[in-house]
């Protein structure tokens, strides 16, 4: 514990050193007789006032649970050696942690399981923190700056977007207002405050680093450099108008104190999150019933889509909102609701902000051309698998591999049937097509644009293939759940 908070203050410290002395551009490199000029010291930000003015609406959360004689509590041991070198004390007097209590205590007790932070959002009690701090509490106490504690209530969590919505019951509180975190700007200075390893109403500050750092399926996340330890989860980012642009959720680290990078949530995703938990208790997203991955940059060019974009559907649940749609394996969707997909992770998060019962139009990129196609939204529900194909024959001794290194068969109208799909069973793989993963039991469903309906015709294709340049199949096989997904794996026939 003691290396990263000596670390992280000589960081920082050396951090506002750096960028407080700079010379104008006006200014001459020395002054007469040979003597350098003194540098310029440029305005730094003051703090202070904003301080004053946001810092009564953050809050201190405690939580508790019950827990019987016996059980441990992970961080009981980095809390005691915190306190022993940071303050030369031993824990504070009150109820033991877990698996250091006396004997005598009853066989139930009430346990201090954690501590976080939070911040009021309206002055009738609202309050917001991450899902985290308060997942299996008993009870969620919450300080004010002026020791006032309020039990509070869980109206509601989010376990993928790390948001919780608490309710105390009092009046004319401070509260802090919410900004527009989609207009923040790389380097503007932010702060946190916040209770790391319960030390109350600490303040630190630093920049935006980047946004919408891809860490989730449905939180793009703020990178800041602002000090941020445990304790601080659930803690405001506020930026120089005052104003929350996000909630402090995660740190990088080896250490599990602060490195230097922390992440926020987005505040205009919190809120959309929190205004569902306050009304129902529950967030409700949007779902199409794919599943989907990035396309690289071989298989975009082998395809004509130019450069890598969109997101490729390996995919399509059985019955499901695509499938009912037309959306098929090989896709590749390039818009929802005429927002371009650049990345396979910005379609779930278009698509769970969509309402459930509504028609979104979906453009893909299918065999060389676009087609639009209009799906209707589902709720999002526990993944489904898709149907399994049957145990492959084992290759034929006398397999002669084609011009990729592949030795394929028709499927019998009984697999057809049961898998729903044409294409060809791989038999055997040799040279560039094994080089590129394309192992034996694979179904084959497409050759660049072109679907794959025998054996006959993939060979035929294959045969005309340009050895200089690069194919993309598109292979269906058993994933790791035993479930039937696809993807784009693209040979290069001049490496055989």
């Amino acid at each position: 514990m003691t290396t990263p908070q000596f670390a992280g203050r000589f960081v920082l410290s050396a951090a506002l050193l750096a960028g407080a002395w700079v010379l104008p551009a006006s200014a001459a490199p020395a002054a007469a007789g040979g003597q350098v000029a003194a540098p310029v010291v440029t305005n730094l930000p003051d703090f202070t006032d904003l301080i004053e003015k946001v810092g009564p609406a953050v809050v201190n959360i405690r939580t508790t649970e019950k827990v019987k004689l016996g059980q441990g509590a992970p961080g009981d041991e980095e809390m005691q050696e915190f306190l022993r070198r940071f303050f030369g004390q031993q824990a504070p007097r009150g109820p033991s942690p877990r698996g250091r209590r006396n004997p005598a205590q009853p066989q139930d007790e009430e346990v201090q399981r954690g501590v976080g932070s939070g911040f009021i959002t309206s002055s009738d009690g609202f309050v917001l923190t991450n899902a985290h701090v308060v997942e299996g509490a008993d009870e969620v106490t919450v300080t004010l700056t002026d020791r006032r504690e309020f039990k509070a209530r869980v109206l509601g969590s989010d376990k993928r977007s790390d948001v919780a919505v608490l309710k105390v019951d009092a009046v004319n509180l401070p509260f802090l207002k919410t900004g527009n975190s989609s207009r923040i700007r790389v380097g503007e200075w932010v702060i946190a405050i916040g209770s790391p390893f319960n030390l109350e109403n600490s303040v630190s500050a630093g920049i935006i680093s980047a946004k919408a750092r891809d860490t989730g399926d449905y939180l793009p996340l703020i990178q800041t450099d602002v000090a941020v330890n445990p304790g601080n989860s659930g803690g405001p980012l506020i930026n120089m108008q005052g104003e929350v642009v996000g909630i402090n959720s995660q740190i990088a680290t080896l250490s599990g104190g602060y490195n230097g990078i922390s992440f926020a949530v987005p505040i205009d995703e919190a809120i959309r999150v929190a205004d569902q938990l306050r009304k129902t208790g529950k967030v409700t997203r949007g779902r199409l019933g794919v599943q989907i991955g990035d396309v690289s940059k071989d298989v975009a060019e082998s395809l004509g889509l130019g450069k890598e974009r969109g997101a490729e559907v390996s995919l399509v649940e059985p019955g499901g909102p695509a499938e009912k749609a037309g959306i098929k394996v090989g896709d590749i969707i390039l818009k929802f609701n005429g927002t371009v997909i650049e990345r396979s992770a910005d379609l779930p998060r278009l698509v769970g902000a969509t309402p459930i019962g509504s028609r979104a139009a979906v453009t893909v990129w299918r065999r060389g051309a676009q087609q639009d196609i209009t799906v209707g939204i589902a709720a999002l529900e526990e993944e489904k698998t898709a149907a399994v194909k049957p145990v492959p024959k084992k290759p034929k001794p006398d397999v002669t591999p084609n011009a990729v290194g592949l030795h394929v068969t028709d499927l019998s109208d009984a697999q057809r049937k049961e898998l729903k799909a044409n294409g060809v069973l791989v038999e055997a793989s040799e040279g560039a097509a094994a080089r590129t993963g394309v192992r034996p039991g694979d179904l084959i469903l497409q050759v660049n644009n072109v679907e794959v309906k025998d054996a006959r015709q993939f060979n035929d294709m294959v045969a005309k293939l340009d050895p200089k340049k690069s194919v993309a199949l598109l292979v269906r096989r058993d994933n790791a759940n035993g479930a039937a997904a696809a993807q784009y794996l693209v040979i290069r026939p001049r490496q055989q």
